[in-house]
């Protein structure tokens, strides 16, 4: 009997899961075939909307074009419900309701702004978590006569934002707002460089500022002061729908469905979740961060474990680790913070016209290699394999700690900590 695979959501996470999958069962002719779900018929380049945002069309592409030749089947529509009694999920498309049924569920449905926690911001601020939500953004600022906007949360995220609406709007007052220091992810060099660019570009800076509540007119911080602004963009860290728990998964305490090493759920043996809704573990002991560094390994990683289940063989699935960050400074800077597999920055830092190049390179990358790349997927899970061996050796980490190690853990996933 065919073994149906479905996977929900085509960001880098879901679309890496689903093609590489694809080429598992052409390659060793398994019976199996695979849908994938996605609300919109398109693929969004998620680490280009502060582009968007700035007002530039770049980012979006058709699925079709991904999945030509692949075999997997895409249906257009908004997942509603997730049985895991059942085997099914209940998809809302353009002609009403559909039940998909699976024998094997990759769950990638990504993240979104988490802005409930904080009074006002759900109804006063912007975000750029979505190609929607940017859109939004650019036409606001386009449209409206703005002199001010703040920009809330001082990490990678926020500071694109900042710089490229300070770049690309010179009268345009920029105000990046963080409740610690800005570029913390950084080390000493990369974070120099990153407030260089930022006094370069005129973007005031408000360190150690907990904002309490968001308004038509800015932020009100806790200590009472106010930075005043017409318009809020909101990058202080990223929330998941609650399907996965509503499911019954087993999930952490901001709702992330806990996994082994195989991106397989610790409670539902027949369900994988990948990207940003997966809380990973990660060579060095914290549960990998919401990026699509980690999406795509993920995402290639599940696919391996899925088609070696239909197989009917165990994988060998060594762990995996950061290589860099890289932050866009505008259209001609940026910083490349190269890291160690536990995300901890090295030393080794490039900067300006460089940086932004070789960005550039990166995110074309990872997208080419989504939509058929010969090659590409392989050389960057083998460089991530190879910086966890290489952490592994250096620390004393044993290669399947990262496996056999977070079972056990797994009851006391609900009060982890999150490493953003």
């Amino acid at each position: 009997m065919t073994h149906e695979i479905l996977v929900l959501g085509a960001g880098y996470a879901g679309l890496a899961a689903a093609g590489r999958a694809a080429r598992n069962i052409r390659r060793d002719r398994l019976d199996a075939r695979i849908t994938l779900v996605n609300a919109t018929p398109r693929f969004v380049e998620r680490v280009r909307l502060h582009q968007v945002a700035a007002g530039q069309d770049v980012g979006v592409h058709p699925l079709a074009a991904s999945l030509d030749g692949t075999g997997i089947e895409l249906v257009v529509g908004a997942v509603e419900e997730l049985d895991t009694e059942r085997r099914t999920v209940r998809v809302r498309t353009g002609c009403g309701e559909r039940d998909l049924g699976y024998d094997t569920l990759v769950y990638a449905l990504g993240s979104d702004a988490a802005r409930d926690g904080v009074p006002g911001a759900a109804e006063h601020a912007h975000d750029t978590a979505s190609l929607e939500a940017a859109r939004a953004l650019e036409r606001r600022v386009r449209e409206e006569e703005l002199r001010t906007v703040a920009v809330v949360g001082g990490g990678f995220t926020g500071i694109e934002v900042a710089t490229e609406l300070a770049e690309s709007r010179p009268g345009l007052r920029v105000e990046l707002v963080t409740g610690g220091r800005v570029a913390d992810g950084a080390g000493p060099r990369g974070r120099a460089h990153i407030r260089r660019a930022l006094r370069r570009l005129r973007v005031g800076v408000h360190e150690h500022a907990r904002v309490a509540e968001v308004d038509a007119d800015g932020v009100l911080l806790a200590d009472g002061s106010r930075v005043g602004a017409r318009l809020v963009v909101w990058n202080a860290g990223f929330g998941v729908a609650g399907l996965a728990a509503a499911a019954g998964l087993t999930v952490d305490g901001r709702g992330r469905a806990v996994v082994d090493g195989s991106q397989r759920s610790v409670s539902h043996p027949d369900v994988y979740v990948v990207g940003d809704a997966a809380h990973a573990p990660g060579v060095g002991g914290r549960p990998q961060r919401m990026s699509c560094a980690m999406g795509l390994p993920m995402g290639w990683t599940a696919a391996d474990a899925v088609s070696a289940h239909v197989a009917g063989h165990t994988p060998e699935l060594p762990p995996y680790g950061y290589l860099f960050q890289c932050v866009s400074l505008g259209r001609r800077d940026g910083l490349v913070q190269f890291v160690r597999a536990d995300d901890s920055p090295a030393r080794l830092v490039l900067t300006g016209r460089l940086a932004a190049r070789y960005k550039e390179f990166v995110v074309a990358s990872a997208y080419s290699g989504l939509n058929g790349g010969q090659g590409q997927p392989d050389q960057y899970l083998a460089l991530a394999r190879w910086a966890a061996r290489r952490f592994a050796r250096r620390h004393g980490v044993r290669r399947t700690a990262a496996v056999t190690g977070w079972r056990g853990r797994r009851e006391r996933a609900s009060s982890a900590p999150d490493p953003r």
